[in-house]
Formats: C-alpha cells, sequence, structure tokens
C-alpha cells in the first residue's frame, strides 16, 4: 500500500492542496495531538466541517481524518525523536490500525514542512516495516 507525508508549514493552502492532488491524494490522515491548535488557521480543525482544514480538503474532494492517538505526545521534551521511537516500538501496531480504513493512495498529515522534522517520519519508518510504501511531499 501506498501513503503519503505532508507537512504544512510554510504552505499556503492552494499550494499545500496543489501538492496533494498531484498525488492523487483520497484522503489526509491528521497526525497532530492537537488539531483544535493550530496556528494558522486555515489548518484547524474546526468543529465546524464548513471551516477549517475539513472546509478546504472538502472543496476537492479529499476526505479528512483526525488520528490523534498518532499525536507526538513528547513533542514538548528535548529527547521526543526517542521517545516517539518507544512508543511506535511498544505500540505502533495499535495506533496504526486504523489506517487500514482510509482510502488510499492516503498522506500523513502534521505541521513540520520536513518529514525530517517531525514525528511522521517515525510512524512512516514503522509502515514501511509493516510493507506500506512511503513518500514523503516536500
Amino acid at each position: 500500500m501506498k501513503l503519503y507525508t505532508i507537512g504544512y508549514g510554510g504552505r499556503n493552502p492552494e499550494e499545500f492542496v496543489k501538492l496533494l492532488k498531484e498525488k492523487g491524494i483520497q484522503a489526509v490522515v491528521d497526525v497532530r495531538l492537537r488539531p483544535d491548535k493550530a496556528s494558522l488557521g486555515t489548518y484547524v480543525k474546526s468543529k465546524d466541517s464548513n471551516k477549517g482544514i475539513q472546509s478546504l480538503l472538502a472543496k476537492v474532494g479529499i476526505q479528512y481524518f483526525s488520528f490523534v492517538e498518532l499525536g507526538n505526545l513528547f513533542m514538548n521534551l528535548e529527547d521526543w525523536t526517542e521517545r516517539y521511537h518507544c512508543l511506535m516500538n511498544r505500540a505502533g501496531d495499535l495506533l496504526i490500525e486504523r489506517l487500514s480504513q482510509v482510502p488510499s493512495p492516503s498522506c500523513l498529515m502534521c505541521a513540520e514542512k520536513r518529514a525530517s522534522s517531525c514525528h511522521r517520519l517515525i510512524i512512516a519508518e514503522h509502515l514501511v516495516t509493516k510493507g506500506y510504501q512511503v513518500e514523503h511531499i516536500e
């Protein structure tokens, strides 16, 4: 199964949507711990599906899913990468379980523009061990 990842940081909504459409993305899986607290209003998960990230994606026919269980619980800690690796090693299969229900091709989304600076890289590494092909949209 093919899966993509993307970060919206530093991207305007038009560029973000264009990148998703170029890859034929059918669904975006938000892996932020607090999608309701995005610093950029366009990317916030709103209580009203006619606003925020849900609206932006719906306008171009892309489904939106929020999987807070894949959020980075350790983001404010200096050793967050080691801790998140440990979490994925211990509970990764349980945490990624719902991904099988998401239309494909899908894309993991977080705030960090570069996967190398984001916990979605660790999720992607775990998915590769489960047979997924992962491409980071940079």
